[in-house]
């Protein structure tokens, strides 16, 4: 995917920023108002949580229709919220170059069908969001631009250009965006304005009673003699993208963890949780504990089931990955480890706490770099102890059995 972004994406960006810059001299822009304003945000799920207080900012300030374009496989995730109209999601599919075609020239019919006027890019590294922004027939384009900054080159789609800051929680920056689209003036680069701890603050979800009980019978179908009242539910999340392996804390760091929650918390019981593919995987994890009361629970839910879960259970602990942010709808105490990147830009905005060892190297991706690092030794998650974790999660555990 990186391959063909640059390749094809640089001359193309070139030329279809040119192709625009003819076009607006050939018939000058009319500023419209942003009513009909469209998102993208293909490949980073939690993103679509992490980008929930931009959007709900604009639908308050403005009252403005939402619509959204993200990779097919991810769209689940704008489901948790519901911030966005489900038919007003459009949806890519990327399991060949066939199909991304495909679905590339059906958006941009349906882009204008929709009379979308308003293009909010929250894409960091991506130059095929780029010309989809500046295809897409919106006279308002906003996104992130490089300025002197490093940065990729993503050509002259966007008419207000904002200055990523990566001192700032990528959230802020999400709402950066929305400003610069609110904004009543040109600025360079856009957007000065003070972004207040409550603009990022995330709306919970509400889960009834019927549908908390019968999670519990789903749980208690595997292990029928757990008892909610009296033995806390411990998550386990233990994989993460596939996108960023180095995120990933080792598996026997997590049987070792699990082995502590066992022996000093006889009460608990713990559910490894995961995609469909990652199954097997949990399934030696739980094999590794020796304890019946590890279950392998990855691949039984949808996700959109999993804040019904995070509902009913005590605690999780995540590799960064979807689950972190996921739960932050919820009341969960989630506990994050973090390597190479940083909780003070993507943190969770939820009840979560991260682990995070802050090595000299750490964090080792950004926007500067594009994403990528030469790192095959990931200390950074090495040097965090199944003890330390422990730790730190044991109050939540004494609480829930006091």
């Amino acid at each position: 995917m990186r391959r063909i972004d640059h390749w094809a994406g640089v001359p193309l960006c070139w030329l279809v920023s040119g192709v625009l810059r003819l076009w607006q001299a050939i018939r000058p822009p009319v500023q419209v108002a942003p009513r009909r304003v469209l998102f993208i945000e293909l490949s980073e799920m939690g993103s679509t949580i992490l980008a929930d207080p931009a959007m709900q900012k604009l639908k308050r300030e403005r009252g403005v229709e939402l619509f959204f374009l993200i990779f097919a496989k991810n769209a689940p995730s704008l489901h948790l919220l519901d911030t966005v109209a489900r038919d007003n999601i459009f949806t890519i599919r990327e399991e060949s170059l066939w199909h991304l075609a495909l679905d590339t020239l059906a958006f941009l019919r349906w882009s204008r069908r929709r009379g979308i006027d308003s293009v909010v890019d929250l894409e960091l590294f991506s130059r095929f969001t780029a010309l989809l922004t500046g295809l897409s027939g919106a006279v308002n384009r906003v996104g992130f631009h490089a300025f002197h900054n490093e940065g990729l080159y993503r050509g002259g789609m966007l008419t207000r250009r904002v200055a990523y800051n990566p001192h700032q929680h990528i959230a802020r920056n999400f709402v950066a965006l929305v400003n610069a689209l609110l904004a009543d003036r040109e600025e360079l680069p856009f957007s000065k304005t003070l972004i207040a701890d409550e603009e990022i603050r995330l709306r919970k979800i509400s889960v009834d009673a019927e549908r908390r009980e019968a999670m519990r019978d789903r749980i208690r179908r595997l292990h029928p003699a757990w008892r909610p009242q009296e033995q806390p539910l411990v998550l386990i999340n233990p994989n993460a993208s596939e996108l960023l392996p180095q995120r990933r804390w080792m598996p026997e760091r997590y049987v070792a963890l699990m082995k502590m929650i066992l022996e000093q918390f006889p009460q608990a019981l713990i559910l490894i949780t995961g995609a469909p593919s990652e199954r097997e995987e949990a399934e030696s994890l739980r094999s590794a504990t020796g304890s019946g009361r590890c279950i392998n629970f990855a691949g039984q839910l949808q996700l959109g089931e999993l804040p019904v879960l995070y509902s009913i259970a005590t605690l999780m602990v995540t590799n960064d990955s979807g689950p972190g942010h996921f739960s932050a709808i919820t009341d969960l105490p989630t506990f994050v480890l973090f390597g190479p990147e940083t909780p003070a830009l993507y943190g969770s905005l939820g009840n979560s706490t991260p682990i995070y060892a802050g090595l000299a190297c750490s964090p080792c991706v950004s926007a500067a770099n594009h994403r990528k690092t030469p790192c095959r030794d990931n200390v950074c998650l090495q040097v965090i102890q199944p003890e330390q974790v422990f730790d730190t999660l044991r109050p939540v555990l004494e609480k829930a059995v006091q």
